[in-house]
C-alpha cells in the first residue's frame, strides 16, 4: 500500500523507524497496518520468507532473511517481535542489547522469570519495552471498562468474559503442537487475565481448570480461570474450541445492575478483510450486539441498551510513539506482561494439583 503524499511529508528525521521480526497472522494482520496508522512510526523492514507478501501489502518495505538485519541497522529505533512464543524472550533479548527500543507479541514470554530478566535489561539500556496486548483496545472491553470505572453497576462482585470458537478440528500450526507456550491458555488467555488484571489489579487466588477437549488435540484447548478478589469479587474467565453456539461475552453483575454484552469486537475480521483503522466503520459494533444494562432505580428495574464504543487497535502504537519520543509509560509495561505470565503459571500448577492456590 503506498503512502499519501500527507504521510510521506510526515515522515522526516524524527520518525521512529521500525521492523517487525515474523509476518504470519501477527505480523501482517495486527502490527503492520496498526503501526502504519500511527503518526510518527514508519514500517521500514520485515524479516520474513514471504516476499511477495510484504512486497504486495507494503511496496518499499525491505524484506530481509535475518532477524540480525534488524539489530545492526543504526538507523531501526523499533524491533517488534511477532514470532512463534518460543522465541520471544531470545530475539527481545537480542534486540534491547543492540540498543532498540522492543514490542513483543503477547504473550510476552513463556516463564515469568524471563519478562523479569528483559524488564531489567530494558531499564539498564535505557529502552521502551512493551507487551502488544491489543484487546485492551477491543470495543466491547472499553465499554465495561467505562462502565466499571463510572460506577453505575454498583460494587461489581462477578465479571466474567468469554472467547469461545468452534474449531473441532486440530490444525497443522504451531500454536496446536505440543511446544512450551503453545495452547489457548497463552494464545486467549493472556488477552482475558490482562483484562482482568486491567480492571481489578493482581488476585489473592487463582484457581485453573485447563483441558485438550478435541480428539487428537496436543496442547490444551479449553480453561476456565476462576480469579479471586478480598472483597469477594470473582472474575471468571472461559474458553473453548468446541462452542458452536457462544454465550454472552462480557457478563457484569453489580450492587446496582448487570451489563450483559454479546458479539465479538470488530476489528480483527476488519483486519483480515484488508480494511485499515480510520476507513469508514473501523472499530464500529453491530447494533444488534450492543450491551444491555439493567439497573435498579427508585425502586423499579430499568433496562437500556447501550451502543458499543468505538474499538481503538490504533491507540497501542500511538501511545508507543509518546512512549519513545517523550517518556510517557508504555501502553502495556513489561511489568503488566510479567503479571499476565505470573497468573499463566499459578493456572497451570491450580489445574496439576486440583485447587485453589494464592497468587
Amino acid at each position: 500500500m503506498q503512502k499519501s503524499n500527507r504521510e510521506k511529508e510526515r515522515i522526516g528525521l524524527n520518525t521512529i523507524k521500525a521492523g517487525i521480526i515474523g509476518y504470519g497472522l501477527s505480523g501482517a494482520v495486527f502490527h503492520a497496518p496498526t503501526i502504519h496508522a500511527a503518526e510518527g512510526l514508519e514500517l521500514v523492514k520485515v524479516v520474513t520468507s514471504r516476499e511477495e507478501e510484504v512486497r504486495k501489502d507494503w511496496p518499499g518495505v525491505q524484506v530481509v532473511q535475518d532477524p540480525e538485519a534488524l539489530f545492526r541497522d543504526p538507523d531501526l529505533d523499533l524491533v517488534v517481535v511477532a514470532t512463534p512464543n518460543t522465541l520471544h524472550y531470545p530475539l527481545a533479548e537480542q534486540a534491547l542489547k543492540a540498543g532498540k527500543h522492543v514490542v513483543v507479541e503477547k504473550p510476552f514470554v513463556i516463564h515469568a522469570d524471563e519478562g523479569i530478566a528483559l524488564a531489567r535489561l530494558a531499564q539498564e539500556k535505557g529502552r521502551v519495552l512493551s507487551v502488544y496486548h491489543n484487546r485492551r483496545w477491543d470495543n466491547d472491553f472499553l465499554t465495561v471498562k467505562k462502565w466499571i470505572e463510572e460506577g453505575r453497576l454498583g460494587n461489581i462482585h462477578t465479571f466474567q468474559v468469554r472467547f469461545d470458537r468452534f474449531r473441532p478440528q486440530v490444525r497443522d500450526r504451531w500454536r496446536e503442537k505440543d511446544l512450551p507456550g503453545a495452547g489457548i491458555l497463552y494464545d486467549l488467555g493472556s488477552h482475558l487475565i490482562d483484562q482482568a488484571l486491567t480492571l481489578f489489579g493482581d488476585p489473592e487466588t487463582v484457581f485453573g481448570d485447563v483441558q485438550a477437549q478435541r480428539p487428537g488435540a496436543e496442547t490444551e484447548d479449553y480453561f476456565h480461570i476462576v480469579l479471586g478478589y478480598e472483597n469477594g469479587l470473582r472474575a471468571i474467565l472461559h474458553a473453548g474450541s468446541m462452542v458452536k453456539q457462544p454465550g454472552p461475552r462480557f457478563e457484569v453483575h453489580g450492587s446496582r445492575g448487570s451489563l450483559v454484552k454479546y458479539g465479538m469486537d470488530s476489528q480483527e475480521n476488519s483486519l483480515k478483510q484488508g480494511m485499515k483503522p480510520g476507513d469508514p466503520g473501523w472499530g464500529e459494533d453491530d447494533p444488534e450486539c450492543y450491551a444491555e444494562v439493567t439497573l435498579e432505580e427508585g425502586g423499579q428495574t430499568v433496562t437500556e441498551t447501550v451502543p458499543t464504543l468505538r474499538g481503538r487497535y490504533e491507540d497501542y502504537y500511538r501511545n508507543l510513539v509518546q512512549s519513545v519520543t517523550r517518556g510517557v509509560p508504555a501502553p502495556v509495561t513489561a511489568e503488566d506482561g510479567v503479571r499476565v505470565i505470573r497468573v499463566i503459571e499459578r493456572v497451570k500448577e491450580s489445574c496439576a494439583n486440583q485447587k485453589t492456590l494464592s497468587l
